[in-house]
């Protein structure tokens, strides 16, 4: 698929919840589409595994947590290894965006007269803003002039196998 013209899914990855949006690079449309759970970051490949196949995938991106000062914080690696699980499994390319601040604007794009905006359901409220901020992630992409370079997936090496590591 030419660059430009791919169908993106984009993830904001959590330990319990994954936001899933998708968007098109030629129109710049992205549109929130599910939140999946996750056991302690695992996700349910057999829904991604889906989520790809339904939409045709041509790349995906995941959003990349850092503190507001742009240094790491544990979930940034963890995110990076689920990206890096994705390029494995999928062979597509796998970009990041930086996504600070994305839970927090999500909630400022929740839909009017949703019981998400309310505290009363916060299971619905959650995985809403997980949707919404995978698609601001996708957003944030999709409007950056420098994100035309996938991650590096790390092949093992002959000694890693060697040592079985």
């Amino acid at each position: 698929m030419n660059t430009g013209q791919r169908t993106l899914l984009g993830f904001d990855y959590g330990t319990r919840c994954i936001g899933v949006a998708v968007g098109q690079e030629l129109t710049g449309n992205t549109r929130p589409v599910i939140t999946l759970k996750a056991n302690n970051g695992e996700p349910r490949w057999a829904e991604i595994d889906d989520l790809v196949k339904t939409w045709g995938a041509d790349a995906l991106v995941v959003g990349i947590p850092l503190d507001l000062d742009g240094t790491r914080q544990e979930m940034t690696d963890r995110a990076e290894d689920f990206a890096k699980m994705l390029g494995k499994r999928y062979q597509l390319p796998v970009f990041h965006s930086d996504e600070r601040l994305t839970s927090m604007e999500a909630k400022n794009h929740l839909p009017p007269n949703t019981k998400a905006r309310q505290r009363r359901d916060d299971w619905q409220r959650k995985t809403i803003l997980d949707q919404v901020a995978a698609q601001l992630i996708l957003d944030t992409w999709l409007s950056d002039p420098n994100n035309n370079q996938p991650i590096t997936i790390d092949t093992p090496t002959k000694e890693t196998t060697a040592n079985g590591s």
